[in-house]
């Protein structure tokens, strides 16, 4: 694999500054983010019969690819004499707000849906001390109550309508060209509130345009089933997904990503809950890269498209010798529940060499 370059650890804002909407005035709000891998994954490679790269979000601060954008808005926030950040979550965006709050030295509340948060990314939003408002309702609910708090001046929004996020998202696309040489020929993603789809596709196009790659790949994105608001093009009022992080029913960019799919002649299509738990299990076991639910999106998407003579973007359309990327979005850590399931199965055995020879199986 060839490698043009590497973001530094300073950040994604100082090693991309001349992308971002950034002056030598603006304090930098960092964690080191962005340097997330690119990895080859021969084992993906060969059971879909094409070069796969799985970009790992979950290598940043706080376990997610909203850290990206977070430096960013939080920047610019800094910037503006901001005094409280703002955001609706569905846990991850909350956990990234609060760190960067935490590190910026002022105030952040996040709006939680009650009972729809993933345990890890809760106690994130919790050790870093923000404000936390648990609603009776969903994750649109709580963007609305955000966005008319936001009117007021009192807060910075920092979810993805924020379009500081979306700039600084967009450097993992610079990431992958980096790395790779060139644009991938598809590109793999979930979608929820569909700003990653939105910030990957301006990154491309921009690379594309200062001369950095010579292609642009198509981006196909893929929403839970039970909460595919653009797949079926209608709100979805109550979505239901154990894919928590994309469980949103009325997306903040959902113009935005049709733009995105349409000018780069992508797709858009609906993984089951099955379907996103047993990629999770496959990716883990077979590539050992442990990704939250949501994350699983993209691999699942991929094996549908592989698999299925039923899905929106036919893989047999992709030719044999196309690069694709998976960007995973979030750690396994994340969103533990469905794999704590099983921990609590364990069954402690005497402390002998043939009982551990019996339980391996050997």
């Amino acid at each position: 694999m060839h490698t043009k370059g590497t973001t530094s650890k300073f950040g994604v804002i100082e090693h991309y500054r001349k992308y971002l909407p950034v002056t030598e005035s603006t304090p930098v709000v960092s964690l080191g983010e962005g340097t997330t891998p690119l990895i080859s994954c021969p084992r993906l490679s060969k059971r879909v019969g094409r070069a796969v790269f799985v970009k790992n979000e979950g290598a940043n601060p706080t376990g997610s690819f909203k850290d990206r954008g977070m430096t960013v808005a939080v920047s610019k926030a800094i910037e503006r004499a901001a005094k409280v950040l703002i955001c609706a979550s569905t846990g991850n965006t909350s956990a990234s707000a609060a760190a960067y709050a935490a590190r910026a030295g002022i105030s952040c509340a996040v709006i939680l849906p009650a009972g729809k948060i993933a345990t890890g990314k809760l106690l994130q939003a919790f050790a870093y001390e923000a404000k936390i408002v648990a609603i009776d309702g969903n994750f649109d609910d709580a963007l609305r109550l955000v966005r008319e708090l936001g009117q007021g001046g009192d807060f910075v929004i920092v979810n993805s309508i924020n379009p500081d996020r979306i700039a600084g998202q967009k450097t993992a696309a610079f990431e992958i060209v980096d790395d790779l040489g060139d644009a991938p020929d598809f590109h793999l993603l979930p979608v929820g509130n569909a700003g990653n789809i939105t910030a990957y596709w301006a990154g491309y196009r921009e690379y594309h345009v200062f001369g950095n790659s010579t292609k642009l790949p198509a981006m196909i994105g893929f929403q839970a089933a039970g909460a595919a608001p653009i797949f079926y093009n209608r709100l979805i009022e109550k979505p239901e997904t154990v894919a928590s992080a994309i469980r949103i029913g009325n997306p903040a960019s959902w113009k935005q990503a049709l733009a995105a799919i349409t000018e780069s002649h992508g797709a858009i299509d609906v993984v089951s809950d099955e379907e996103i738990l047993a990629a999770q299990t496959w990716l883990a076991r077979h590539e050992g890269i442990f990704v939250e639910p949501a994350s699983a999106a993209s691999i699942a998407g991929l094996f549908k498209c592989c698999d299925s003579k039923e899905a929106a973007y036919s893989f047999r359309k992709i030719p044999e010798q196309s690069c694709i990327v998976c960007t995973v979005t979030g750690n396994g850590l994340k969103d533990p529940d469905v794999i704590v399931a099983r921990v609590k199965e364990l069954k402690s055995v005497p402390a002998t060499v043939n009982e551990v020879r019996r339980v391996v199986g050997l």
